[in-house]
C-alpha cells in the first residue's frame, strides 16, 4: 500500500517539476516504507537525471544492499564517491567510503 506522500510523488513524475530531487524524494520514501525495488528503481533515474548528486548515489547503494545486491550497492557507492570527489562533498564521500569498507569487511 502506498502512503499520500508516495502518491504525491507519483503523480508528479512526467511533469514540470520532474528531475533528480523528485525522483531522489521518491526513492527516499519508497525506501523507508521498505520497497527497496522501487526505490532503487527511482534512484536510478535520479542519478540518470543528474549524475552528480551524490545523496542520490549514497541511497542507492542503500536500497540495492537491501535488495541484497552487494555488487550493486558497492558500484553505486563508488560512482558516488567520484561525483562528491568532483563537487567537494566531503561528508557524503567520506560516508560511502566507510559503507565500501563495511561491505568489504563482510565478504
Amino acid at each position: 500500500m502506498s502512503s499520500p506522500l508516495i502518491a504525491g510523488l507519483r503523480a508528479q513524475l512526467g511533469g514540470p517539476r520532474d528531475g533528480a530531487l523528485l525522483r531522489f524524494s521518491l526513492g527516499s520514501a519508497l525506501l523507508g516504507e521498505g520497497q527497496a525495488a522501487e526505490a532503487a528503481d527511482a534512484l536510478q533515474q535520479a542519478v540518470n537525471f543528474d549524475p552528480a548528486y551524490s545523496a542520490a548515489w549514497k541511497l542507492l547503494g542503500k536500497a540495492r544492499l537491501a535488495l541484497d545486491d552487494r555488487a550493486g550497492a558497492a558500484d553505486a557507492w563508488r560512482q558516488g564517491i567520484e561525483a562528491a570527489q568532483r563537487h567537494g562533498d566531503k561528508q557524503a564521500e567520506k560516508e560511502m567510503a566507510v559503507f565500501l569498507r563495511r561491505l568489504s569487511k563482510e565478504d
